[in-house]
């Protein structure tokens, strides 16, 4: 009777083992194809939410051609305007710094100076922005940091696009005498 007890005691042990053992390989297997889809997602964003039109040298001049290599490591070309003068992030330095958390809330409040569409990233979904941050730092940190956001008045070296305004048109004499 005790050895029927052992026995079966033993099997029984041996079954969820086994039952143990297989459950831990689903949940693996479950997990690869979600994280391979979040990466895909990623990068299908960043493709086409325009970050790479900024964030990658040569990327827009070249129609989209750039090995993914060096996607997203910012650019040495400025944006000057009103504001001063901007340079896109080297987005993989910047996300090698930052936890998924960390990321989730910065990319929900982000406010920049132009030309960043800040608004576009703050209003996608979170698992929108978990793509991107999974895909960015899948890429591994690369390149060198962009320079430094430089103050109105203040002149760049080149190259930079200059955003001019055009001044108001003048009011017509017309106009103003009419009252509109």
């Amino acid at each position: 009777m005790i050895r029927s007890a052992l026995a079966v005691t033993a099997l029984l042990s041996l079954a969820a083992c086994q039952q143990g053992e297989h459950a831990r390989h689903a949940s693996t297997d479950h997990k690869a194809p979600a994280q391979k889809d979040l990466l895909a997602r990623g990068e299908y964003l960043a493709r086409t939410a325009g970050c790479n039109d900024c964030h990658t040298p040569g990327y827009a001049e070249s129609q989209g051609a750039v090995d993914k290599a060096q996607w997203l490591v910012g650019s040495p070309v400025g944006f000057r305007g009103p504001w001063g003068t901007t340079y896109p992030t080297n987005l993989r330095l910047k996300l090698s710094t930052m936890t998924e958390t960390q990321w989730l809330d910065y990319s929900a409040k982000l406010r920049t100076r132009p030309l960043m569409p800040d608004f576009a990233l703050r209003d996608m979904t979170l698992e929108d922005r978990r793509a991107i941050y999974q895909f960015v730092r899948s890429l591994g940190p690369a390149g060198q940091p962009a320079p430094a956001f430089i103050p109105p008045g203040q002149n760049p070296q080149p190259p930079y696009f200059d955003l001019v305004l055009p001044a108001a048109p003048p009011v017509a004499a017309s106009a103003t005498a009419s009252g509109s």
